[in-house]
């Protein structure tokens, strides 16, 4: 994967990961659940968007070239089998 956002992805990985353990403190602290689901909801968020920044680049990088090169069904393959797992 060249990705032109991997500076920006890993920080934000960083961050992401600075939120689990923010929750694994909320949870040995016993927190008020509905705090935790809150906090759990923010790093879903930001799962998502980095979901997200990795699909766009691959559909503006990967699957264009995929295309260019005569590999269509293989750029539409991949990207069904993401919006399928996405899906569930």
């Amino acid at each position: 994967m060249i990705n032109p956002n991997k500076e920006k992805l890993v920080r934000r990985l960083k961050i992401i990961e600075g939120q689990i353990r923010g929750l694994q403190d909320l949870v040995n602290k016993d927190t008020y659940c509905i705090d935790v689901i809150t906090q759990t909801s923010a790093v879903k968020q930001a799962l998502t968007n980095v979901e997200d920044i990795l699909m766009e680049s691959h559909l503006s990088t990967c699957a264009i070239d995929q295309v260019k090169s005569g590999q269509e069904k293989k750029a539409i393959a991949e990207i069904l089998k993401v919006y399928r797992v996405k899906r569930k």
